[in-house]
């Protein structure tokens, strides 16, 4: 029986392999190692705080495991969103200022929860969250 334990990553094709790494480095403090056994000049994986790559970023172009048309800068076809579970909500928010991204923010107090909402260069749109 397949049992999902939790989500393990997302894949993004990018055009701008610095500015992705920049955005997520500098917004969520992922950090960027080459990927196994490949070109990092063509794959870059995001490790968490956990040390777990929970972004796998391919220079747009690059072979891939599973061929798909991938059209950089639509939305995400089906995938409406990404979430992260985060810490460090006032923080978020003033890098966000700091650099002049649009943001968009939701409260849910009722189960104690706060979002940000935020796409990333690639047009890959993120909700992150908040528990108090």
């Amino acid at each position: 029986m397949t049992i999902v334990k939790r989500l393990d990553h997302f894949n993004i094709q990018t055009q701008d392999m610095a500015g992705t790494i920049a955005f997520y480095a500098e917004l969520l403090n992922l950090e960027a190692r080459a990927a196994p056994e490949r070109d990092p000049a063509d794959r870059i994986w995001l490790y968490d705080s956990g040390d777990r790559a929970v972004i796998h970023l391919n220079r747009f172009g690059t072979d891939n495991t599973i061929p798909r048309e991938v059209v950089p800068g639509h939305p995400t076809g089906a995938i409406h969103h990404i979430a992260f579970e985060c810490d460090g909500y006032e923080e978020t928010i003033q890098k966000l200022k700091d650099k002049g991204l649009y943001y968009a923010t939701n409260d849910i107090p009722r189960i104690c929860l706060r979002q940000i909402f935020v796409t990333d260069p690639n047009n890959v749109l993120l909700e992150l969250n908040f528990r108090q």
